[in-house]
């Protein structure tokens, strides 16, 4: 039986503000709230879970635990903090469709006071770089070209400063700078 690719159904995350998170992918983002509902655990507690579409049909959740026996009631939901790692590893990326579009969206998200980095250019993608409010790592991001079967072959390609996984707290010109550096051919 041949198995065909459709994408991604769903990502599923944690927050510890249901509502702010809501706000900011609502009111923010832009995203449509699909599912939204409480999960009742029987040994006590709740789950608050909503389900926004990001596009084509695919979504992302937050469930927000509250007062569930083994769950910590604080934690960090940004992941990347959590685990002791760069900012970059972790991150999740929207499709901007256009370079236009990427443009547009960091002018939008700017207007609505979100830190967005400047338009960084990989080469095959360009892309802007921001974060939500439980401090995940985001990511708008358009292809400018087609992939070659060169693109699969692992090789080195450019060098990037440390920096440039978004260790400590830097603003954004910082990490542009960083990521400019990081996206230059290797010589």
């Amino acid at each position: 039986m041949a198995t065909t690719h459709k994408g991604f159904s769903h990502v599923g995350l944690s927050t510890l503000d249901l509502d702010k998170t809501r706000a900011f992918y609502e009111g923010v983002l832009g995203f449509k709230a699909v599912i939204a509902d409480t999960i009742k655990i029987q040994e006590g507690g709740r789950i608050r879970h909503v389900f926004f579409d990001t596009g084509r049909d695919q979504l992302i959740a937050f469930m927000e635990p509250r007062g569930i026996p083994g769950v910590p009631v604080e934690f960090d939901a940004g992941i990347n903090r959590g685990l002791g790692v760069p900012a970059a590893f972790y991150h999740f990326a929207f499709e901007a469709g256009t370079e236009a579009g990427l443009a547009d969206k960091r002018d939008e998200l700017r207007a609505k006071g979100v830190e967005v980095t400047d338009i960084v250019d990989h080469v095959w993608s360009k892309s802007i770089y921001f974060k939500d409010p439980n401090g995940m790592s985001l990511e708008y991001c358009c292809l400018v070209r087609n992939f070659t079967a060169d693109d699969a072959s692992m090789q080195e390609r450019f060098t990037l400063p440390l920096a440039a996984l978004g260790l400590g707290n830097r603003d954004s010109a910082e990490i542009t700078a960083a990521q400019s550096v990081r996206d230059r051919p290797k010589s």
